[in-house]
């Protein structure tokens, strides 16, 4: 009881909620731009994947195929450690580094780590817009080149637009995806929210008072990062589930003459 209870307090001292809350900050940070990114270059694999189909352009077609199999195929946790690896590293400059609070180390790995998450998230991304393309009739072309629109500027301006509206729950969706994943960064950096919740176990004797870590710490901060994952989830998957709703038609009224 005595462990519990220290690990209790622990989680109320306002510099480790502090801490923690950074550590959450991160987490929708990175989810944001993995999916902002995910989603610029999953809609030009998307595209290269579905049109280009002819001619020369066919070789846009297989580099998009192979990236989206590749990726969706392989676990993300290979591809965070081959970026930590192989990409290169990024001296940022001390200024940014204090603006985030670490050191210009963590910072670069983090970036490394975020890269691989962009890579792979995008890949799924990709597969939920040609989903989206594909349930655009053909028709819709037919239509606007008879309007004088050309390719490009129907995509743009008719196929598009409908695309997205109808991938918004999905897309919404993998945001939660996303927010799940980005805990696989805690094996390389300490930044997000499970790499501080790991970091705060590592040090908790400090706070508790005890001489060694115990169990309880364990769950009560694996616990406290439980239900903060369930309270961005939850509500995103709220706001999914709302808009897979069908919408109610105003009823028409036959006014009498």
């Amino acid at each position: 009881m005595e462990e519990l209870m220290g690990s209790l307090r622990m989680i109320s001292n306002g510099n480790v909620l502090l801490y923690i809350m950074k550590g959450v900050g991160f987490t929708l940070g990175i989810a944001f731009f993995a999916v902002v990114l995910g989603i610029i270059v999953g809609t030009v694999l998307a595209l290269a994947r579905n049109y280009c189909t002819n001619g020369w352009t066919k070789v846009f077609k297989y580099i998009a195929t192979a990236y989206i199999e590749v990726f969706r195929n392989t676990p993300l946790m290979l591809w965070i450690f081959i970026g930590l690896v192989f990409f290169p590293s990024i001296e940022f400059p001390q200024d940014v580094s204090k603006f985030f609070g670490l050191s210009r180390t963590e910072l670069a790995v983090l970036f490394k780590a975020i890269i691989a998450l962009v890579l792979f998230t995008s890949s799924v991304i990709a597969e939920i817009i040609r989903g989206g393309l594909n349930s655009i009739p053909n028709g819709q072309f037919e239509a606007a080149y008879s309007q004088g629109f050309n390719f490009f500027q129907t995509l743009w301006l008719i196929i598009l637009p409908q695309t997205f509206r109808n991938i918004v729950p999905t897309l919404l969706s993998q945001v939660i995806t996303t927010v799940k994943d980005t805990s696989y960064i805690a094996n390389i950096a300490t930044a997000e929210l499970m790499g501080r919740t790991f970091q705060l176990i590592q040090i908790s004797p400090n706070y508790t008072g005890l001489s060694t870590q115990n169990v309880s710490d364990v769950f009560v901060l694996c616990g406290l990062a439980c239900v903060i994952y369930f309270v961005i989830n939850f509500t995103l998957s709220c706001v999914v589930r709302h808009m897979q709703k069908p919408k109610k038609k105003a009823a028409v009224v036959a006014v009498a003459e």
